[in-house]
């Protein structure tokens, strides 16, 4: 889901809630009752204008709360958060990773909702920057279960280094050169996998390492954005704030892309 399907969905749960208050269905129940107790009051009324009436009050309340700055963040972050369901993370400390991940965010967004004018509406821009942020961070976490969850892998590894020095030294002892011409292409496939599996399993410790550091990062973004003030919006701290987030962003996508290609190797060797 992209941050304008995120927006879209977060205007249709704006829209909604302004149908369910109090007001709206006031409004509702007040246009129904003086229809059919009071079609005509007047003679020259019809009892459409009732209706219309009713409409036109309703459409107030429904531009009053889109026009609501404060309603429409809030209506974000919530479908933001319900975007990335934790639930979906296994491991724990990617989990808590993540959870953390979503509370500096939580703060970022009330400093934003302390400023106003253009220092908020950059402030707003690097929240944005930050949510592509999360979401490479909660890709990771999904590639990390992925690996860990693999149990082929977790035993081959185990075994393969087995394997390899039973065929070493059978090559020892095999006269037979065509035999032994085997055993050595037997030899350089195991050899090859055994490297991929270690390829595998350093790579997740790699990710995991930049959860870590990435999370860290995320929290010098959040100590920069609240030291922000008026005199920074139009010099480079924000541009420099926002480039550093996109850099994050590319190695975190980096990293991804690097785990997905040892994975492919692996399948190929299989």
């Amino acid at each position: 889901m992209s941050q304008n399907q995120v927006r879209q969905r977060a205007a249709g749960a704006v829209i909604m809630n302004a149908l369910l208050r109090w007001e709206s269905i006031l409004t509702i129940l007040f246009t129904a009752i003086v229809f059919v107790a009071f079609p005509d009051p007047f003679p020259w009324w019809q009892s459409w204008f009732w209706i219309v009436g009713g409409l036109i009050a309703e459409g107030a309340l429904l531009v009053s709360a889109l026009s609501d700055p404060d309603a429409n963040a809030q209506a974000v972050a919530r479908e933001f958060e319900e975007k990335y369901d934790l639930r979906q993370v296994k491991g724990a400390v990617s989990r808590e990773r993540l959870e953390r991940a979503l509370e500096y965010r939580r703060n970022m967004l009330k400093l934003v909702g302390q400023h106003s004018g253009a220092l908020k509406l950059q402030l707003q821009q690097t929240v944005d920057d930050v949510n592509d942020w999360i979401g490479q961070m909660y890709d990771l976490a999904l590639h990390i279960d992925s690996f860990e969850a693999n149990r082929l892998v977790n035993d081959d590894r185990q075994k393969v280094p087995g394997q390899i020095e039973k065929v070493k030294t059978r090559i020892a002892r095999e006269t037979d050169s065509t035999v032994k011409r085997d055993l050595q292409d037997q030899l350089e496939k195991l050899e090859l996998q055994l490297a991929n599996l270690d390829a595998t399993a350093n790579s997740v410790k790699r990710a995991e390492i930049q959860l870590d550091s990435t999370l860290s990062s995320l929290g010098t973004i959040y100590a920069q954005m609240s030291r922000l003030g008026t005199k920074d919006v139009d010099n480079s701290r924000t541009q420099r704030l926002r480039l550093e987030i996109r850099d994050e962003v590319a190695s975190l996508q980096d990293t991804i892309e690097a785990m997905d290609e040892v994975q492919a190797q692996r399948l190929r060797l299989e």
